[in-house]
């Protein structure tokens, strides 16, 4: 506000530092005083013939960097019908008597009421739709009423809006670039304080239950910064390609498991084979000595039989 009014002051200060208002123009001090005075906010629907803007999405990763965020937690069974995860849609409220609406690039509501269930929207509107949103999330662009702007005046600056008008507990601006991750948390007074992430680069976020930080790497074939969930045990929540490809490591893991075992069945059978047909030769030779010990007997006995013969012919004559 102050770059958008200073080039037509003309402004005294007494010795005290307040600014002499006699000479500043009226309009400008409409200006100021509107811009300090507490804006006049209701809670609406978006009105039926209100046009969104169509805006392009600023960069290739913007889309991605949100459908990412959403496929963990789906795999994660941790969207349900009672929440919202979104993306570019609609934040609508009534400032001023102007209906104001803001598309974060991603948003989470923990609560919605029952009737937004099952139904096509274009926007949402807190606390008519459901609670307000506990985290809202910028991807960088250069907008002059972007991620860091607070200008308090129409179209309001995106930090204003969150933190003064909507009161989203958790603002974060996140740049796939560099990797750079701010999280914004409002204090007691309504303020957004810069938040210190762990030892790990990542921040509990109480709402959703897990920890948010950044991952370098690539999905659908773009490689740079993404933004990724943790759980409290400081497990990945995976995507879906990468559940995926978990799934076939662990089946071919299995599948080799299967095979080994198998082999060692096979080896086994062998072995009891092998056994088998040692004992049956062992039986076999066993069988034969006790043949050749029963023959080796049979002459034993006919050679005594006719040694007696032979004594008795001798004890005849």
């Amino acid at each position: 506000m102050t770059q958008a009014i200073a080039p037509i002051l003309n402004l005294n200060q007494t010795d005290s530092g307040q600014i002499a208002t006699n000479s500043v123009q009226p309009e400008v001090l409409q200006a100021i005083a509107k811009a300090k005075a507490k804006p006049e906010i209701v809670w609406e629907s978006l009105p039926k013939n209100f046009i969104l803007p169509d805006d392009p999405v600023e960069s290739i990763a913007q889309p991605l960097l949100a459908a990412a965020l959403n496929d963990s937690l789906e795999i994660a069974k941790l969207v349900t019908p009672e929440r919202i995860v979104a993306s570019n849609m609609a934040l609508v409220v009534r400032i001023n008597q102007k209906t104001i609406v803001k598309a974060p690039d991603w948003f989470y509501v923990a609560k919605v009421n029952s009737t937004w269930k099952n139904v096509i929207r274009r926007s949402y509107s807190p606390h008519i739709d459901g609670d307000t949103p506990a985290i809202a999330m910028e991807f960088l662009s250069e907008e002059e009423t972007g991620e860091y702007s607070t200008r308090p005046t129409y179209p309001y600056g995106k930090m204003y809006f969150y933190e003064q008008i909507l009161q989203i507990p958790i603002y974060v601006i996140f740049d796939p670039e560099d990797g750079r991750l701010e999280i914004r948390q409002l204090d007691a007074s309504g303020k957004y304080i810069l938040q210190s992430l762990d030892e790990n680069g990542r921040y509990f976020i109480e709402s959703i239950g897990l920890y948010l930080g950044t991952w370098y790497g690539t999905r659908l074939d773009q490689t740079f910064h993404w933004l990724r969930w943790w759980d409290n045990a400081g497990n990945l929540l995976l995507w879906g390609t990468e559940k995926l490809a978990q799934e076939r490591q662990l089946l071919e893991a299995e599948k080799q498991r299967a095979e080994a075992e198998k082999q060692r069945a096979e080896t086994e059978k062998q072995r009891a084979e092998a056994e088998k047909q040692r004992a049956e030769t062992e039986k076999q030779r066993a069988e034969a000595e006790k043949q050749r010990a029963e023959t080796e007997k049979q002459r034993a006995d006919d050679a005594e039989q006719e040694i007696l013969r032979l004594r008795q012919l001798l004890a005849e004559k």
